[in-house]
């Protein structure tokens, strides 16, 4: 079994505009490049990888797909297309959908101000675009607004095969974490979802001291849900940086699945995004 690492990103500050990303962000404020990257995947037994876009711009889908191509350890890019504008949507597949390694799309749902805006017409009409040309769609799901609009999506667009970065990043508070239960569970009942474990080392309360048993609840909640052939690893390098690094997400990640069969631990290590992505691995 391959392992892959579905959830990393690289940006280069000189080349590409990312707006959001400011000194606020301190340790992760500056160029992350795939050489940085590549000795720490070595290190820890991960073999593929999956970019996953970091801004909505197509400088940042080229340069993700240029990274691809110069390394073969990369599998697959997750990128971008304008789905409020279906026209250039289609477009811009027909380009990209022609590189091997475009395998999907995501947008930065959370920086949009409308919290509905991933469910208005024309995005819906993108997104069955999208999933007409057997791509995928990672879904922002910063909870509640947005994991609350996944069921919606899986019934407005019934054939778009859609992943949950982050399990929504569950909340802290008992109450929000009640609300995301329900909402998690609700949106793992089409067939069409799966969700990624991974980001959850930034939803601790600790971000110098968290173990697995922080995060062990949540993903044995997630496997409840999913079950281990909807659910994939990703480490969310570099914005892991910021409680931790590689080497513990990794392993810590991988404490959470000990009880695991053989075979389910397999598929949340690289089968499942193997073939969500479709890889071909």
């Amino acid at each position: 079994m391959v392992t892959v690492d579905t959830h990393q990103h690289f940006w280069n500050l000189d080349e590409v505009a990312y707006p959001w990303l400011t000194p606020a962000y301190g340790p992760i404020y500056r160029t992350f490049a795939a050489d940085e990257l590549a000795p720490q995947l070595a290190a820890s037994g991960v073999e593929k990888t999956v970019i996953v876009q970091a801004m909505d711009s197509y400088a940042d889908t080229d340069s993700m797909l240029a990274i691809a191509e110069a390394n073969d350890w990369v599998a697959g890019v997750v990128g971008w297309v304008p789905l409020h504008d279906p026209d250039e949507t289609a477009k811009k597949l027909d380009e990209y959908g022609q590189n091997p390694y475009f395998k999907g799309m995501r947008h930065l749902i959370h920086e949009e101000t409308n919290p509905d805006w991933v469910v208005q017409k024309q995005v819906l009409e993108g997104l069955r675009i999208l999933a007409d040309r057997g791509l995928t769609f990672d879904v922002v799901a910063v909870f509640p607004n947005h994991l609350n609009h996944v069921p919606t999506l899986a019934e407005k667009v019934p054939n778009l095969k859609m992943v949950i970065d982050h399990l929504a990043k569950p909340p802290l508070g008992d109450e929000d974490r009640a609300i995301w239960r329900q909402q998690l569970a609700a949106a793992a009942e089409s067939p069409n979802v799966f969700a990624k474990v991974s980001g959850l080392n930034t939803v601790t309360p600790d971000f110098d001291n968290w173990t697995y048993e922080d995060i062990k609840p949540l993903v044995d909640y997630a496997i409840e849900q999913f079950g281990a052939d909807r659910l994939m690893f990703g480490s969310d390098w570099p914005v892991a940086v910021l409680a931790g690094d590689y080497a513990k997400v990794w392993d810590e990640t991988n404490k959470c699945l000990e009880g695991l069969s053989p075979d389910e631990r397999d598929a949340i290590l690289g089968g499942t995004g193997n073939a969500f992505y479709r890889l071909g691995i």
